[in-house]
């Protein structure tokens, strides 16, 4: 049995989120929560609110334990990009990649 929750269009890069999501995967969910809690940045607590969305799907929908949950599974996946024109130097156009992410995370029982 699994849990899981899905942040879709999360407006930060995926190439931000990536080594954040990798440094709780596979461990324990109260484990993973700290680390999250003093990760410092942005990246962080977008994947801290998903984490805490996923445990509350697994105890209200599925009545698995808090103590016996770890993250099997997250996952950053690129979403769609924005694109934007800024004004360059003599009459120019730079082109502007405003980059969105999708996060998904799976909680099981051990």
């Amino acid at each position: 049995m699994e849990a899981r929750a899905i942040a879709k269009y999360v407006r930060m890069s995926p190439s931000k989120l990536k080594p954040v999501a990798d440094l709780v995967r596979g461990k324990s969910l109260q484990e993973a929560l700290t680390i999250l809690k003093f990760t410092p940045g942005k990246s962080a607590e977008l994947v801290e609110k998903v984490v805490i969305s996923a445990r509350a799907n697994a105890e209200n929908n599925f009545d698995m334990d808090f103590d016996k949950l770890y993250v099997a599974e997250i996952y950053v996946n690129q979403g769609p990009t924005m694109k934007r024109w800024r004004a360059g130097s003599q009459g120019r156009a730079g082109r502007i990649l405003k980059r969105s992410s999708h996060i998904g995370v799976v909680l099981k029982e051990r």
